[in-house]
């Protein structure tokens, strides 16, 4: 800021591009400062001395870690509790799970950031894109990574929900069978593109059909 002034000074003229970008890396230091303090989290209590472990034991808390990551206003570190298990020796983090930066060094802002970019461009181009509009700096092989494991993700929650949709509890029907069942059934002219029409005749002789039948059930 103090160079952006002197060279008003001099010149009489003021850059407002360098001056809002300045203004704005100002702020991600600030809110990267206001962040890591906010993400130091204490010892546990003596109540929370212990967590569950996958191989059914409890593991103890040994010590606080802390590991860096990278949000939406800059590089901050997270200090948070470490658990490990004496019989099957997996260490855990369970603030990492709450915060959802487990085994990931992004925050989930990040996250959806490269995800965003990566899926719109080439990977290189969306590192470029998150350096000049985030002031973010990250590396072409994480956007890569970071699409791609979202792009799986979402196609997982997709399936899971067409599961649920097959495996839906349907009522038993009830009384006497139906004998004959009459079902309404009717067509219309769906507007098509040129193509589908090709060679296919009019309602009237001469111009082309501009539609498609369609069957519809009541």
């Amino acid at each position: 800021m103090r160079v952006i002034f002197q060279g008003r000074r001099k010149t009489g003229r003021l850059d407002l591009e360098a001056l809002e970008m300045a203004v704005r890396s100002a702020m991600h230091r600030a809110g990267a400062a206001a962040l890591t303090e906010l993400l130091e989290f204490p010892a546990p209590t003596h109540a929370q001395r212990t967590v569950a472990c996958p191989c059914g034991q409890q593991a103890p808390y040994r010590e606080l870690r802390s590991k860096p990551v990278l949000t939406a206003v800059g590089p901050v570190q997270v200090s948070r509790p470490y658990y490990l298990c004496l019989y099957c020796h997996t260490g855990q983090f369970p603030v990492d799970v709450e915060l959802d930066i487990e085994r990931t060094e992004f925050s989930p802002g990040v996250r959806r950031l490269q995800a965003l970019v990566g899926q719109q461009a080439p990977f290189d181009h969306g590192r470029q894109q998150l350096k000049v509009l985030a002031g973010l700096e990250v590396t072409t092989q994480s956007v890569e990574r970071t699409a791609e494991a979202t792009g799986e993700d979402i196609a997982q929650r997709e399936q899971q929900q067409i599961h649920r949709a097959v495996q839906l509890d349907l009522p038993i029907p009830v009384g006497q069978p139906v004998p004959i069942l009459y079902v309404p059934m009717d067509g219309t002219g769906v507007p098509v593109v040129k193509k589908e029409t090709l060679g296919r005749p009019g309602k009237t002789d001469g111009p082309p059909a501009h539609t498609r039948e369609v069957k519809l059930i009541g």
